[in-house]
């Protein structure tokens, strides 16, 4: 008895929400730096390519030009000039004026009110999506305790929600739903299957299937038609590691509400004329929406919604 009332403070609405807005100010950094870290390597990999006179060779079926080589060495160079960057190093800073965020700046929700939303230092705004986070964060996890009640396998539907309010993040930035989030997502919840933490393993392994064949039908289908492509593969992977998390069943009402959710969205922000160049809207934070939806009210009920 003396263990479930420790396990009941712990893993309560309160504790796990205040955890979440720690966690939702770590997701800031993610939203942030896993990009900038991402399009260093991809550029990495081109300095590679460029030096790969081998594959040149195999390629084009002629030597490799002087020149590649050489831009292959200065992109090394203006990379390695760039210093290290990793999602701890180095130490926050104000992008206008590089002043170092000390620690009794960066508390969740309090420090940007306390500075008023603004720089200690040169005063420059601070986006008010940082608090935003946070808070979504911290009542999402408080949610999800309610939901769970006190149980161990709540901290892992804490981290399917944080994984998913970054991806969202992302993906609304840059269009990019990273393979580093969402594969690990995927196999997480195929072994939390496995160990009768979530679903049997059987409706797991089916919905990762059915999540991910849908979308890429409708990719190929109107790839085929259109001869463009309608959405990226991160989105395949992300419909289906959330098939891994909540099954089969849950595919078709997370499809519905991201397409409605997402069109209405779309269209307001082309009356508004928001719309970024491409004229398009990402596809992951409405999957990554509907897939919370589920989360919290359940399946079933959600089904219940739409008459299923």
């Amino acid at each position: 008895m003396a263990q479930t009332g420790e396990w009941a403070i712990w893993l309560s609405p309160w504790v796990l929400g205040a955890l979440g807005l720690c966690i939702g100010s770590f997701l800031n950094v993610v939203a942030h730096r896993l990009p900038r870290m991402m399009e260093r390597q991809w550029w990495r990999d081109v300095a590679q390519q460029l030096s790969d006179s081998e594959s040149f060779q195999r390629t084009f079926g002629r030597g490799a030009p002087k020149p590649l080589a050489a831009t292959s060495g200065e992109l090394e160079q203006e990379l390695d000039k760039l210093g290290r960057l990793t999602l701890s190093k180095p130490a926050s800073r104000c992008p206008a004026c590089q002043h170092r965020i000390r620690w009794h700046e960066n508390i969740p929700l309090v420090s940007w009110l306390r500075l008023r939303g603004r720089c200690s230092a040169c005063g420059t705004r601070i986006s008010v999506r940082y608090p935003l986070l946070e808070l979504a964060t911290g009542l999402l996890f408080a949610g999800i305790a309610w939901r769970v009640g006190p149980q161990p396998v709540a901290l892992a539907w804490c981290g399917v929600a944080a994984t998913l309010v970054a991806l969202t993040a992302i993906d609304w930035d840059t269009t990019l739903l990273p393979d580093a989030l969402t594969l690990p997502l995927l196999w997480a919840g195929l072994c939390a299957a496995a160990l009768e933490w979530t679903l049997p393993l059987s409706t797991s392994l089916w919905g990762a299937v059915v999540g991910y064949l849908s979308l890429w039908s409708v990719y190929w289908l109107f790839k085929l038609t259109t001869g463009k492509e309608g959405m990226g593969h991160g989105d395949f992977k992300l419909l289906a590691a959330l098939g891994a998390w909540l099954g089969w069943k849950a595919i078709l009402p997370i499809v519905l509400m991201a397409s409605v959710i997402g069109a209405v969205v779309g269209i307001g922000m082309k009356l508004s004329d928001t719309l970024r160049e491409g004229r398009y809207v990402p596809f992951g934070p409405f999957l990554a929406g509907g897939g919370l939806v589920l989360m919290l009210a359940g399946t079933e009920t959600v089904l219940g919604w739409i008459g299923q």
